[in-house]
């Protein structure tokens, strides 16, 4: 029995200790940010840790340590209250110690995460949707601006600023092994430096409930070596890829002729939507839906045909579509890459 508890114990444990790690997790940084966050969270768990195991130490003692005998019970013991109003002092004075001292290491890391962007060359917009993300990579030169969705593409091992804001309600940007979190409020811009130590993929998450959707609000950050980087970013800018076969054509000429055309961009033809993400380019990307689905034929049919189904409360209405009018589209958006 005692050889099944232990099992079972270190199983748990095993189990537990799995969300330390992984491409979504806080305590595994890739980044300054995230490293400087997590040796903060160590600290501030060492040392509540340490404090909790005093205060249990210090309640337990009384309890095992049998009184001692008096002769007069009333007679007033002036050296044990002396004693024990020193240790009452002490406490309250470690304990203004303490707190000072982690907010001091608080004001420092903060110093810290806001000098991270201090030479960034490269400024992101990202603007939180219910439910995905519209990223715009800004330029001096108007040509070079790039909107795209879901996934951002940045040069590993360089600062990076995103600017943060919404258009309906109170989003939260977190990619726990880049950066912490920060808001994206309606009418506000909020600036959020962050850089990968490494080429990765790192996953992220919006940490402020924003309605039914909420949970299917992932985002990617993709860190590229920079002549990577800018070869992506050099095809992205690009107009969308003229149809090949028959079947892209009339995918394309129904895509044109249906509504959603009145939602979503795609470059180098009259869809002009702006209230949808743009799909110049989507399928580039690893997902669907900021992370709902893998980018695969069956998921884009399957988001086309019923995005409801997969995503219930998603702005995306149906449209009604024909078995062969369904293949026609998905041809024509599996070439845009």
């Amino acid at each position: 029995m005692k050889r099944f508890a232990s099992i079972a114990f270190a199983t748990a444990i095993a189990l537990f200790l799995q969300g330390c790690a992984g491409w979504q997790s806080a305590l595994d940084p890739k980044g300054p940010a995230a490293s400087e966050l997590a040796w903060l969270i160590w600290f501030f768990t060492g040392l509540c840790a340490a404090v909790w195991v005093l205060v249990m130490i210090a309640l337990a003692l009384p309890l095992m340590m049998r009184p001692r005998e008096r002769a007069e019970p009333l007679v007033i013991d002036a050296d044990a209250d002396n004693r024990k109003l020193r240790v009452v002092l002490t406490a309250v004075a470690l304990t203004a110690v303490i707190l000072v001292g982690l907010t001091l290491l608080s004001f420092i890391a903060n110093r810290t995460l806001a000098a991270i962007g201090s030479d960034a060359a490269l400024t992101i917009r990202v603007t939180g949707h219910q439910w995905w993300w519209e990223v715009r990579y800004e330029d001096a030169t108007p040509s070079r601006i790039l909107t795209t969705a879901n996934e951002i593409h940045i040069p590993a091992g360089e600062p990076v600023r995103l600017l943060l804001t919404s258009t309906d309600v109170i989003h939260s940007f977190w990619i726990p092994s880049l950066s912490g979190k920060l808001d994206l409020i309606p009418g506000r811009m909020n600036v959020l430096d962050i850089k990968a130590d490494k080429p990765g993929v790192y996953r992220g998450q919006c940490a402020e409930f924003c309605g039914a959707q909420h949970a299917n609000m992932g985002t990617f950050i993709i860190a590229e070596p920079r002549e990577k980087f800018d070869a992506w970013r050099n095809d992205q800018l690009q107009p969308a890829a003229a149809p090949m076969s028959d079947e892209a054509k009339t995918g394309e000429n129904l895509f044109l002729r249906r509504p959603c055309v009145m939602c979503h961009k795609i470059g180098g033809t009259p869809a002009g939507g702006t209230v949808a993400p743009d799909l110049t380019h989507v399928a580039s990307r690893q997902t669907l839906a900021a992370g709902t689905l893998t980018m695969s034929r069956g998921n884009l049919a399957a988001w086309i045909a019923d995005p409801q189904g997969v995503k219930p409360g998603s702005h995306m209405p149906v449209v009604d579509l024909s078995g062969d009018e369904l293949n026609a589209i998905v041809a024509y958006l599996e070439g845009l890459k």
